[in-house]
């Protein structure tokens, strides 16, 4: 006998002789019968495939779904109970859910995509003036770099452009970690007095 049934919209035919071998399969598969499995594979992967592309339009994506649904089968076989309804029903809704929860995370990431985008249009970047004084600055820093004396500029240099910290500097240049202190102390008073910063 043919039976008709509609899960979420799409039709899906079922015919009761083959369900039940189904739902046989299923009970042989929750007592881990790898041969059972293979046989419902082999019985309804295209079926499942089908309901799952025509869910997914998609191809890789719907191959995809159809190794999860087989493997939630091989895994879940156990809660299938025959007595509540025939198994072949129970795997395509199965492949039905898991392929709307795939339209579902995709729609979801999309949204997440356009989301982001949207804050960086909305996110005012540096203007041309912002620009030129960003380098006028940086020109400052650099003639003042140079005013200082070396050993106070390398350690400044080190430290603020090569990110080390004093320990590492004072390794570096075989140097007491105090006196690379007091070379970045009196060289950032004196970067300050070249600068005209009077905080």
């Amino acid at each position: 006998m043919l039976v008709e049934m509609v899960i979420d919209g799409v039709e899906v035919r079922d015919d009761g002789e083959s369900a039940d071998r189904v739902a046989e399969l299923l009970v042989r598969i929750a007592d881990g019968d790898e041969g059972a499995f293979g046989s419902l594979y082999d019985m309804l992967s295209s079926r499942v495939f089908g309901l799952i592309l025509r869910v997914l339009v998609d191809r890789a994506q719907s191959e995809e779904v159809l190794q999860e649904v087989f493997l939630e089968v091989w895994q879940s076989a156990g809660a299938f109970a025959p007595n509540r309804g025939q198994g072949r029903s129970w795997v395509l809704t199965i492949a039905h859910r898991r392929a709307v929860d795939r339209v579902r995370s995709a729609q979801a990431a999309g949204d997440r995509d356009v989301r982001a985008g949207l804050r960086e249009l909305n996110t005012p970047s540096a203007g041309v003036e912002e620009q030129v004084e960003l380098r006028i600055e940086s020109r400052r820093v650099a003639r003042a770099l140079q005013a200082l004396p070396d050993l106070q500029r390398e350690a400044l240099t080190l430290a603020y452009f090569g990110g080390y910290s004093q320990s590492e500097i004072a390794a570096m240049s075989g140097t007491p970690l105090g006196t690379v202190k007091t070379r970045m102390r009196d060289g950032l008073s004196r970067l300050r007095t070249e600068m005209g910063v009077t905080a």
